[in-house]
C-alpha cells in the first residue's frame, strides 16, 4: 500500500470535512475514498 496516498487522502477529507457541509461534504468524502481505493488497490497503477 502506498502510505503517501493514504496521507493525501486523510488531508483530503480533513480538508473536506472542515470546510464543506450537508450533502456536498458526503459526496466529496466518498469521491475521495473512492479515488484513494483505486490509486492503493492499484486500479491505476
Amino acid at each position: 500500500m502506498d502510505i503517501v496516498t493514504i496521507i493525501i487522502a486523510l488531508v483530503a477529507i480533513f480538508i473536506a470535512w472542515k470546510l464543506l457541509a450537508g450533502i456536498v461534504k458526503t459526496v466529496a468524502l466518498v469521491g475521495i475514498l473512492i479515488v484513494a481505493a483505486i490509486i492503493v488497490f492499484g486500479g491505476l497503477g
